[in-house]
């Protein structure tokens, strides 16, 4: 890469509004569709990575309805399709799944770490992280994956330690963050940008 060319470039993004998100449940694997407030994230998403100077040419998603909602936004505006990956989904919760978040919380630390018959952390962020290190070969334009609260706030601590723990990693509902790939590491440019400030980011 010569000193004028801009760097491999990934965007993570979260998806957009459910009622669940609003009602504060832990969502895990449960399928609630956008809401309309997610519907109007996720155009806002997809005019935004329209608009940019860079467009993203790949958009990769997990299976559930609101990452998949989410995606079809920004693959349409983008005229592409969008790439499902299963690894993508979000942490599975076990008996935790539907509970009002902030009592989980409370009971087990803000990051839930050491959540009893939940997903282990260290295995979505495995999984995760592979997706993540997968695009790579993509990366001559602008990947955009679409993911979730729990996947991206892991991910992007394990990334970057000096961000803290994933509690200390806000990531709003269809926010994006732009990694960089810089002298072979992954490093966040942006975190936890609006999907309605997108189209001046690149």
């Amino acid at each position: 890469m010569s000193p004028q060319s801009p760097a491999p470039t990934l965007y993570l993004v979260r998806h957009g509004q459910t009622a669940l998100n609003v009602g504060g449940q832990l969502r895990g694997h449960l399928d609630p569709p956008l809401d309309d407030k997610g519907i109007q994230q996720a155009e806002a998403l997809g005019q935004g990575f329209a608009a940019l100077r860079q467009r993203p040419r790949r958009v990769v998603a997990g299976p559930l309805l609101r990452t998949q909602q989410t995606a079809a936004a920004i693959a349409h505006a983008l005229g592409l399709d969008v790439v499902t990956d299963e690894r993508l989904i979000d942490r599975d919760y076990g008996p935790w799944t539907g509970q009002p978040g902030d009592e989980v919380r409370a009971r087990f630390g803000q990051a839930l770490v050491d959540l009893p018959d939940a997903e282990a952390v260290s295995t979505m962020v495995a999984r995760t992280r592979a997706v993540l290190d997968e695009q790579l070969s993509y990366l001559d334009e602008p990947v955009v994956l679409v993911a979730h609260d729990a996947v991206n706030s892991h991910l992007l601590a394990a990334l970057d330690p000096s961000l803290g723990s994933a509690a200390d990693v806000h990531q709003d509902t269809a926010c994006w963050n732009r990694l960089e790939w810089i002298d072979q590491a992954w490093w966040i440019a942006v975190l936890n940008g609006s999907p309605y400030r997108l189209g001046g980011a690149s």
